[in-house]
């Protein structure tokens, strides 16, 4: 399955600028990598009116997907579930199997001696309060499970902050569930490196391309200003398979190289391996 797909970051800590937002970037990797089209990356504080009115705007534009990130924990201000349950107007109810789940994560925990209590107090079990209709994703590495809800057209799936949870929820748990029975695609890229140091001389060049293969994303980056400053450009574009996916952007390639070539710029170009669905681009 590809298609469109939103991220939610929900975190006061990522707006004060006391915490690097590396969720986002890890889950635009995936997905990209995986055929689907990101289209927006949105940062709100740990506010229920906040979370709630961002997915309602994501839903307003009905992508295929919504992921969210944080505020799944046992803390007071751990609030995505209790939003999300008010934006769809649905009940918040303590679900049988996340409850098992969380419960399990202590009994473990105290198995080997990390926590001096298995029970399960009123926090932790907060954990287990899903929207009504939603189904816990199985949390390997931590407390608080993932949770999966249709909502019309749309998945929209909560993940927790924390990346190693919310990276193994996201390969053993949500995508594997979300290609189930559909078909998968493939995104291919090549990065050209030039020895072009100001990109206003290969916008031109770059925007042409671009134009005469819209099906291929065209993309300049130039690193900084000076003699001896490489730029890079980067061609990506997806299909159903490496091949498909190739037969696209080899032409696009070709009418780059060619139109450096003509302007005595020279290049060189790094390919980068299609990403098989479900496929860690790291």
């Amino acid at each position: 399955m590809s298609g469109s797909a939103e991220i939610l970051v929900v975190g006061s800590e990522v707006l004060n600028g006391d915490v690097l937002d590396s969720n986002s970037y890890w889950l635009c990797r995936q997905l990209a990598g995986e055929g689907w089209r990101v289209r927006r990356v949105t940062v709100v504080p740990d506010e229920p009116e906040s979370i709630a009115s961002a997915l309602k705007d994501s839903l307003a534009r009905r992508p295929d997907l919504v992921v969210t990130s944080g505020g799944l924990g046992p803390t007071a201000d751990d609030l995505t579930l209790g939003a999300v349950a008010a934006a769809l107007d649905l009940e918040q109810r303590r679900h049988p199997e996340a409850y098992a789940m969380v419960r399990d994560f202590y009994t473990r925990l105290h198995a080997r001696g990390d926590v001096d209590s298995a029970e399960i107090t009123e926090a932790r079990a907060k954990m287990a309060d899903l929207p009504a209709a939603a189904e816990p994703l199985l949390n390997a590495v931590g407390a608080a499970p993932g949770v999966w809800l249709q909502v019309g057209c749309t998945v929209v799936c909560c993940l927790p902050g924390v990346p190693a949870e919310l990276k193994s929820i996201y390969t053993n748990a949500l995508w594997p569930r979300v290609v189930s029975g559909k078909e998968a695609g493939f995104r291919l890229a090549r990065i050209v490196t030039t020895d072009c140091w100001d990109e206003s001389l290969l916008a031109p060049l770059v925007d042409g391309v671009a134009a005469r293969h819209p099906r291929v994303y065209v993309k300049s980056r130039a690193q900084a200003y000076g003699r001896g400053i490489a730029a890079f450009v980067t061609l990506s574009t997806d299909g159903a398979s490496p091949e498909a996916a190739g037969a696209l952007l080899a032409p696009a390639l070709k009418d780059l190289l060619g139109a450096l070539l003509a302007k005595g710029i020279t290049a060189t170009v790094a390919d980068q391996a299609p990403v098989p669905p479900g496929g860690m681009a790291g």
